[in-house]
């Protein structure tokens, strides 16, 4: 069975993330430098001690996540003496996680990553002001009646799938007051909850477009290299490698559905059997309703990582 190593998304941050890492490993704190370099701040302090009301900014969260993870990665790299390349087949990320993912593969640098997803959490929370829209978990409904469900709640404005996470599991996103509209209507459909979540901005759908636009130019003129091993791009939910393409969907991914279920399906039909997680807790129980038979395993701190180190 071959193996592939995912990133997590927004709403895996927690003031704390990366500090006991970064206290037992000088890798980890090199990432954390590296990262403060490039952004000409100190976002692992604000990891580190807060406070959470910036941590959860959109453009602090995306690059302190992304952190954490490449934090974990290179740990696992330096202290295990292991090479992304030798032991994973394909890199996959949920939603900013697939910048993770990129850096981790050597497509992007990161002091790059870094400013890419700053700039990406600045667009995409200057492209709709703060109250205008919304984001909402869809519990116990499959991604066609959430669609439905949607557009029957947009009325004229945007309402749409966001995130197709794992089966009765579907987050919505758009204009408030449609995406309001679409949780009643989805609970006449069968739906147990829908959930607002505590999101900036309504992400990956139309009202992104400005956020697009801002991410095709700096993409344009990122150094963006092919990948070490494949991505499955979360547009697409299939591999790629090509830079021009990840340019693209990287491009399109900003207003497009996260294809997540989809995309741990198409792992697994690849031969995938094993999804190490770096960096979070999130998309283990996901993975694990999408493939029952899956092994998610996740890397967080230090005893984690020498724990997985120990079975390669």
């Amino acid at each position: 069975m071959s193996r592939a190593f995912v990133f997590p998304g927004q709403g895996s941050q927690a003031v704390g993330m990366g500090k006991a890492l970064a206290d037992a490993s000088p890798a980890a704190r090199e990432v954390f430098q590296e990262v403060d370099d490039a952004l000409g701040q100190k976002l692992s302090l604000l990891m580190f001690e807060g406070p959470e009301d910036q941590l959860t900014l959109t453009e602090n969260a995306q690059p302190a996540i992304m952190a954490a993870s490449i934090a974990a990665l290179r740990v696992l790299e330096r202290e295990g003496g292991v090479t992304l390349a030798d032991k994973a087949d394909y890199v996959a990320g949920h939603s900013l996680g697939e910048y993770s993912a990129l850096c981790a593969a050597g497509s992007l640098t990161l002091a790059q990553t870094a400013r890419l997803l700053k700039l990406r959490g600045q667009a995409m929370q200057a492209a709709v002001p703060v109250g205008v829209g919304a984001m909402a978990a869809l519990l116990g409904l499959d991604l066609a009646p959430a669609q439905a469900a949607a557009a029957e709640g947009a009325e004229g404005e945007v309402c749409s799938a966001a995130n197709d996470n794992a089966p009765g599991q579907v987050v919505i996103s758009g204009h408030k007051a449609a995406v309001e509209r679409a949780i009643e209507i989805a609970k006449t459909m069968g739906a147990k909850r829908g959930i607002l979540l505590p999101v900036s901005a309504p992400f990956h759908c139309a009202l992104m477009q400005p956020a697009a636009e801002a991410m095709a130019k700096a993409l344009a003129e990122a150094d963006l290299r092919a990948p070490f091993v494949p991505l499955i791009a979360n547009v697409t939910a299939a591999p790629v490698a090509a830079p021009d393409d990840i340019r693209r969907l990287l491009f399109e991914q900003v207003t497009g559905m996260v294809r997540w279920r989809e995309s741990v399906a198409a792992m697994a039909g690849l031969g995938v059997g094993t999804f190490v997680e770096f960096g979070g807790k999130v998309l283990g129980p996901m993975i694990k309703r999408i493939e029952p038979d899956a092994t998610p395993v996740s890397l967080v701190t230090m005893a984690d990582i020498e724990a997985f180190a120990a079975t390669l």
